[in-house]
This record gives structure tokens, C-alpha cells and sequence, in this order.
């Protein structure tokens, strides 16, 4: 997992030194909006905004802006309609990546993404052309200097999780998206705020990344992360944490 957890601890990090807070809410808000329309604004009869719900607390939202994205998304409140879109592509070096959004306009967004991915050495691919290699699974990285390995393991074991993982600095847990918010909240009650939560793509195998395209990879990342339309980015790249912190830097 190394490639993957290594970016998410890091944009954590980057993200909390460059207060992109706002970046932030306007993703959980969309996806607040969305979630609402699809399943009804009871999170508990729609467990994808109750996922969404917490997130957005574990970011320091206000309450009356959760609650105004969902009035929105049931429609109490006027707003701005948003469709769900998946797309696969390549970046340096042959890593597959996909790149979920939300977006008021399809052909705009694919237009930008297809630029962004052909600016950094990649290109947008078909559908299915990569989503093959991947499976979605809850994933939550944890810093090792946060957590004790046996505590950490027997609670997260407890509350369904399929395993625990070691990747350097890192602890990974894996777990089914059903698992996923019962062991996020066995995390949370041993006191620690993980660098990643997410029921995320997982890849099956990785691309090993170094020089000029590791450093291509990172900006392309970068890059998509900073898209307004852009929720999620996955990719099968393993960068060193060294490079990733250099490119960055």
C-alpha cells in the first residue's frame, strides 16, 4: 500500500499547513448535497450520508452548513444540481489512476481533466481501462507514533476489520465499506485522529515511480486534488515519502 498511504498521510499534513479548509468544505458539501438526493436526508436510514456527516464534523463544519447542503440535496432549499462521474486515465510512468467528481457540467470537467492528465505525462483513458485493477475497500492510515500496535489492532479486529498493516511510519487497517464506519469509530475511540479515512479504490498491484516521472506523479496529484470538481483521486503509484516531501517541498 506503501505509494497510496505515503500521499495521504503527507496531503494530511500539507493540507492542514496550507489551510485548505475551504476546499474542504465545499467537497463535503457537495457530496452532503448529493448523498441527501440519492438516499433522503435521514442519516439514519442512508448510511452514505452518515459517513458524509462525520466526516464533515471530523473537519470542524458548522451545523447549519451540513444541514443546509442536505435540505439542499432533498430539496427544501434551492441549489445547485451536481451529477456523480467516474474516470480512469494514466499518469508518468504507465500508473493507472481514477478520478471520482461532481460536477454541474460533464463536458467541462472532462475537458480540464483531460488537460491537466496531458500536461503532467499522463492521459485519460477509457472507461474500464484501469478500474479492473483496483478494489474498494475501507482504508484508514494511521501515524505509528499515535497508535500502540496491540491496542490498535485488538479494536479494530473487534469491530470487523480484515486487517492491520505495517508500511513504514504507517499503520494501514483494511476493511470491507460495510466494516468501514464501525472501525473508523474503534480508531477514534482509542483517541487517535487517523491522516486518512475513507472507503477508498485499492489497488491490486503497484508502479514503482522515481526521478523525473515520481516527480511528474506528484504534481499531477497535486494538480488534480486542487480541482474544484475533484473528490477523490486514486492511483497505483509507490513514490518514495522522501521524493513525495521533495516535490512538494
Amino acid at each position: 500500500m506503501s505509494g497510496h498511504s505515503k500521499w495521504a498521510s503527507i496531503k494530511h499534513k500539507k493540507g492542514a499547513l496550507d489551510a485548505k479548509r475551504g476546499r474542504i468544505f465545499t467537497r463535503l458539501i457537495k457530496e452532503l448535497t448529493v448523498a441527501a438526493r440519492a438516499g433522503g436526508g435521514d442519516p439514519d436510514m442512508n448510511p452514505r450520508l452518515r459517513t458524509i456527516i462525520a466526516d464533515a464534523k471530523a473537519q470542524n463544519m458548522p451545523a447549519e452548513n451540513i444541514k443546509r447542503a442536505i435540505r439542499r440535496g432533498t430539496g427544501e432549499e434551492p441549489g445547485v444540481s451536481y451529477e456523480e462521474a467516474q474516470y480512469e486515465g494514466y499518469g508518468p510512468g504507465g500508473a493507472a489512476v481514477i478520478i471520482d467528481v461532481l460536477t454541474d457540467n460533464k463536458n467541462r470537467t472532462v475537458g480540464e481533466l483531460r488537460h491537466l492528465l496531458e500536461k503532467h505525462g499522463g492521459n485519460l483513458a477509457a472507461t474500464n481501462a484501469v478500474a479492473w485493477m483496483f478494489h474498494k475497500r475501507g482504508y484508514i492510515v494511521i501515524e505509528k507514533s499515535k497508535a500502540d500496535e496491540e491496542k490498535l489492532m485488538a479494536a479494530v479486529l473487534d469491530a470487523g476489520a480484515d486487517d492491520l498493516q505495517d508500511d513504514d511510519d504507517n499503520w494501514e487497517v483494511l476493511s470491507t465499506p460495510d466494516t468501514f464506519p464501525a472501525v473508523r469509530d474503534a480508531v477514534k475511540q482509542l483517541g487517535i485522529e487517523p491522516a486518512s479515512a475513507e472507503v477508498s479504490m485499492i489497488p491490486q498491484s503497484y508502479v514503482k515511480l522515481e526521478g523525473k516521472p515520481a516527480q511528474q506523479m506528484v504534481r499531477l496529484m497535486e494538480a488534480l486534488d486542487d480541482h474544484d470538481d475533484v473528490q477523490h483521486v486514486w492511483s497505483n503509484f509507490d513514490i518514495s515519502q522522501k521524493e513525495i516531501e521533495a516535490s512538494l517541498a
